[in-house]
């Protein structure tokens, strides 16, 4: 009698059980109890409590300044990955190989650095920064300043998403729509745009998620101007250290939210883009 074939891939049901119990234990004692938490706390004192805490002057700044730094930061990046993505995988120049390292820059690099990095380069004591502030441009200290480290951090993550799926999809549709006597704006258009548009909005997905949730770059430019320059992160640890943990916990429950909002995004655009 021949032994019964099994997949060199398969496991026994017990070591699946506890693999996947494993999995699930992890993600409620480290993800799902810590957010539970934060809306059971935020909610505490009451809705009245809450609600002034998220509509006082300071929070309503912050909430306003995130969301405007983001604003700008999204198109920027379509704009800069759509930009990269294209040269890289269309042509064939000296120095690709540099410019490929150079995106995964403020993945290796700490956001504390690259906030310093820019307080060197734009603020007052710096030749192009003391320029600027002559001439009635104030980066650091400033929202210029947020929207330049929300930038920098944010910028890698549509290029990373459209380079691998154009790189795959190869550039044999827009040579033929090349030869029909289509313009370079008509390719993009209806050619390219079309084909990349799911990992295009997956890359701008990630992008605002870290936009709105970065700290470290951000709180060196802010210089924490309370209803001026504190982003939502930095409102949150400028309440907290001063004891006021209703104010603190109702504006992480706002930020929870919304990365509960991009998490359903993700899932939604993911789905998508397989179908």
């Amino acid at each position: 009698m021949s032994r019964p074939t099994t997949s060199p891939t398969s496991e026994s049901p017990w070591l699946r059980r506890m693999l996947i119990g494993t999995a699930l234990l992890f993600m409620a004692l480290f993800l799902l109890v810590p957010l539970i938490s934060i809306f059971v706390e935020a909610f505490r004192q009451g809705l009245q409590v809450y609600w002034a805490a998220i509509t006082e002057p300071d929070a309503l700044s912050a909430i306003k300044l995130t969301l405007l730094a983001a604003a700008i930061a999204l198109p920027l990046n379509a704009i800069f990955g759509i930009a990269v993505a294209w040269a890289v995988t269309k042509f064939d120049f000296r120095g690709k190989s540099l410019l490929l390292t150079l995106i995964d820059l403020p993945f290796s690099v700490s956001p504390v650095i690259a906030g310093l990095a820019l307080v060197l380069v734009f603020g007052v004591n710096a030749a192009l920064g003391g320029w600027l502030e002559a001439n009635g441009l104030q980066v650091i200290f400033a929202v210029p300043g947020i929207v330049l480290a929300t930038v920098f951090v944010t910028f890698p993550f549509v290029a990373r998403e459209l380079i691998p799926l154009m790189q795959a999809q190869g550039s044999a549709q827009e040579e033929a729509a090349r030869i029909l006597g289509a313009s370079g704006w008509q390719i993009f258009r209806r050619v390219t745009l079309p084909n990349i548009k799911w990992a295009l909005l997956y890359g701008l997905i990630l992008s605002n998620a870290r936009a709105m949730g970065e700290f470290g770059a951000v709180s060196i430019v802010s210089g924490h101007i309370r209803g001026q320059t504190n982003t939502m992160p930095l409102h949150i640890e400028v309440v907290y250290n001063e004891y006021q943990f209703a104010a603190a916990f109702a504006v992480s429950s706002l930020l929870a939210l919304l990365a509960l909002v991009t998490l359903v995004l993700k899932f939604v655009v993911e789905r998508r883009s397989h179908a």
